[in-house]
């Protein structure tokens, strides 16, 4: 009698900025999922917000194609029962059962997946999650709050000024750049993939910025540039957490935009391993495991360092649901260290329910 196969339902899409990139990722995840042991359940939902069961095949539009990529218009609406003995998805148009899942896994991209919100889901559906909980999800989405609590622990971050849409006042180009240095970056505080981020040394290219990233978050962080190298370190684990060997992305185009990550094959080049000495590389590794446990991660995550001529270590940020396509550091890091993306993909949902199990063994009584 063969071994029942866990199911696996993997979410994909949703209402983030991050769209696109969730749709790539997630189709490279399908793809390695090891399908012996793993029944995978599709669950793709719109921008709108709708959550849609994919029955045999992950229906989107334009998969090879980065800039056109869509899920199909085609729609079976589902919900996902929040009874914690069910775990059923639910259609929402017979009102029947149509599938049953034994974990999640997100692949969402920035808001409404990658801060928490999925992950609140899950622990009250009381179904295992892949990645970070609640609290990681959230802090590490929010790079002013990761900001403020990588300073606390004394790991470097580029100085930076908040701005929220509610400020009476906002702060001038002249008061930034008597504070930050004349050339700053613009980013909303919530968002990944370079997403509504601008490069500003003046005060019109500031003014633009800032309105750029408003139209993504109520929350803008304006930062001092940093000279340094872009290092990037994957990290998997629970208690016990693993660094990857560092990576180094170098932009052949100015920074590391949107556009050079998943539009333009030119745009950079993904340097595995980093050319660093084996002083570098283990700190590397090191800040990148401290970050890991500071902002209370757990699963994985992919930590974006700054290394400066002096050796000194900048954090940049870290991405609790980092990306899964073919050309992603994370899975590509991890590849490079011994870890094939198929062994990868099962480590990840392991680790999920081992985080499960644990939790569920504490007293709530």
């Amino acid at each position: 009698m063969s071994k029942q196969k866990i199911k696996v339902a993997i979410v994909f899409g949703g209402r983030s900025a991050e769209h696109e990139i969730s749709l790539l990722s997630a189709r490279n995840v399908v793809q390695s999922l090891d399908t012996e042991k793993f029944e995978p359940v599709l669950i793709g939902i719109d921008k709108e917000g709708q959550w849609h069961y994919n029955a045999d095949s992950m229906k989107i539009l334009n998969a090879d194609d980065p800039g056109k990529i869509s899920l199909s218009a085609e729609s079976n609406p589902v919900l996902i029962s929040q009874n914690t003995d069910s775990k059923a998805v639910i259609s929402l148009t017979s009102g029947n059962t149509i599938a049953s899942i034994d974990v999640i896994f997100p692949v969402l991209h920035g808001s409404y997946g990658e801060d928490g919100s999925i992950q609140g889901f899950a622990q009250l559906a009381n179904i295992p999650c892949v990645g970070c909980g609640i609290l990681g999800s959230a802090v590490g989405m929010d790079k002013d709050i990761m900001k403020r609590i990588l300073r606390d622990s004394a790991i470097g971050v580029a100085p930076w000024l908040l701005f929220r849409r509610s400020d009476n006042a906002p702060l001038s180009y002249d008061h930034v750049s008597k504070s930050l240095g004349n050339e700053v970056f613009i980013k909303p505080a919530n968002l990944g993939s370079s997403v509504g981020i601008t490069f500003a040394r003046s005060k019109s290219e500031f003014d633009n910025g800032l309105q750029y990233a408003f139209q993504y978050d109520t929350k803008v962080i304006v930062e001092a540039k940093v000279i340094g190298r872009e290092v990037e370190c994957a990290v998997l684990g629970n208690e016990h957490p693993k660094a990857s060997i560092p990576g180094e992305i170098i932009s052949q185009k100015g920074w590391y935009s949107y556009e050079s990550k998943y539009l333009d094959e030119t745009g950079a080049i993904l340097e595995i391993p980093a050319k660093l000495n084996d002083k570098q590389a283990e700190m590397v590794r090191q800040t990148a495991l401290k970050t890991y446990r500071v902002l209370e991660c757990s699963g994985m995550a992919r930590v974006d360092m700054f290394l400066k001529p002096d050796d000194t270590i900048i954090v940049n940020e870290i991405n609790t649901i980092p990306g899964f396509t073919n050309i992603s550091m994370y899975p590509k890091l991890w590849e490079y260290t011994g870890i094939p993306q198929k062994v990868l993909i099962t480590q990840l949902i392991e680790l999920a329910m081992e985080s499960h199990q644990t939790r569920n063994k504490l007293k709530t009584k």
